[in-house]
């Protein structure tokens, strides 16, 4: 498949991100092309991704004066120590706000670089290059930076969109599955909440597409960012249509949290046990059907994905995910705001729930 462009346009600014299989060797005509120049350019590169990979991005950029700078990535490293770290280096090397900070890595790799390059001199001009399948289709669209604190999980952070993201397969080869999985899990969320027939190509394509297959894999890339494009020009911050986005997210990162944030379950992963616990919750609160409920669960089943909470919790964990059920961002009542699912492609996003009713519902969930 070749070079696919798409261009997301919100109130604050517009911007392209740029689809393809080994398209880094384009990376100095694309900045030309879309008029995005700089005198310093801070790279901060997520030490997971293979060393030949950087060089290679580095190759390719402006002869201009480049500092690169390693990252952890890790989300207990997803905090404002890492923020400040990369502040310093800014300030030392007297970066201006036509400079720019570039993001090689996975989502907590560009989280942590935007948040930084948001809140730098108010703001500087921030490229991202996102190397997981999880931030190509995710976290790289729609301008959410934020970091970790002990409260919970990004309830520090700022929208702030970014000038350019290429997306480019050659890094999702050196990935293991299970990283590909936890992207897998974004993907099919989309298709959940907007597009059955998305949803149908997944369940027939599942498994050629978490074997990278091309053009299976681009085509699924394209899609579900142009679902989260669209979604995000409609509601940049997050005050209405874009909530529908965190479809599973609210039982999602309270497992995360109660975990410690730990390698025993990636974000993914999380997503997608919340996914099958906010379908499970609308289907016990008859908002859902059965038939459609079984559609989704035939489909993790079919893909062996993560699908069982009681495989990583169990009652002891109930009042600690309870807890950061309640700590969300997105709560402003002492009930808890959930996504939930009507039916494929009809998200329901206004709807609040007592903790006790979240109680028992979690309760039957974890004793089984």
């Amino acid at each position: 498949m070749s070079l696919i462009k798409l261009q997301v346009k919100t109130r604050d600014q517009k911007y392209p991100i740029f689809i393809g299989n080994n398209i880094l060797h384009k990376l100095k005509k694309i900045l030309k092309e879309n008029s995005i120049h700089f005198n310093q350019c801070l790279v901060i590169a997520d030490k997971n991704v293979p060393k030949k990979l950087i060089n290679k991005v580095l190759k390719f950029l402006p002869k201009k004066k480049i500092s690169l700078y390693y990252f952890n990535s890790t989300e207990k490293n997803k905090n404002q120590k890492s923020v400040d770290n990369i502040l310093s280096i800014l300030l030392k090397k007297n970066f201006n706000r036509n400079d720019c900070v570039l993001s090689i890595g996975g989502g907590i790799t560009g989280d942590v670089s935007g948040f930084a390059a948001s809140i730098f001199k108010r703001g500087l001009k921030f490229i991202n290059i996102p190397t997981t399948l999880l931030s190509q289709v995710d976290s790289s669209i729609g301008g959410k930076t934020g970091i970790n604190s002990k409260y919970g999980k990004n309830l520090i952070g700022t929208f702030y969109q970014p000038s350019l993201v290429i997306s480019d397969i050659i890094f999702l080869k050196s990935l293991p599955k299970r990283e590909i999985i936890c992207g897998y899990g974004e993907i099919l969320k989309h298709a959940i909440i907007a597009d059955k027939k998305f949803f149908t190509f997944l369940d027939i394509n599942g498994s050629q597409i978490l074997k990278l297959k091309s053009p299976l894999i681009e085509k699924a890339i394209f899609k579900s960012c142009s679902i989260k494009k669209k979604v995000v020009e409609a509601d940049e911050k997050e005050m209405g249509i874009r909530k529908i986005l965190n479809f599973g997210h609210t039982f999602a990162h309270a497992y995360e949290a109660s975990l410690g944030y730990s390698t025993k379950i990636n974000h993914g992963e999380a997503v997608i046990l919340g996914i099958k616990t906010a379908i499970r919750f609308s289907l016990s609160n008859n908002i859902l059907n059965i038939k459609e409920f079984t559609l989704i669960e035939d489909h993790l089943n079919k893909l062996n994905l993560p699908r069982n909470i009681h495989k990583f919790f169990s009652i002891q964990n109930l009042n600690k995910i309870l807890s950061f059920m309640k700590k969300d961002k997105k709560n402003n009542t002492n009930k808890v705001n959930l996504v939930l699912l009507e039916k494929i492609g009809s998200p329901i996003y206004k709807l609040q729930f007592d903790e006790e009713k979240i109680n028992l519902f979690l309760r039957k969930e974890l004793i089984k």
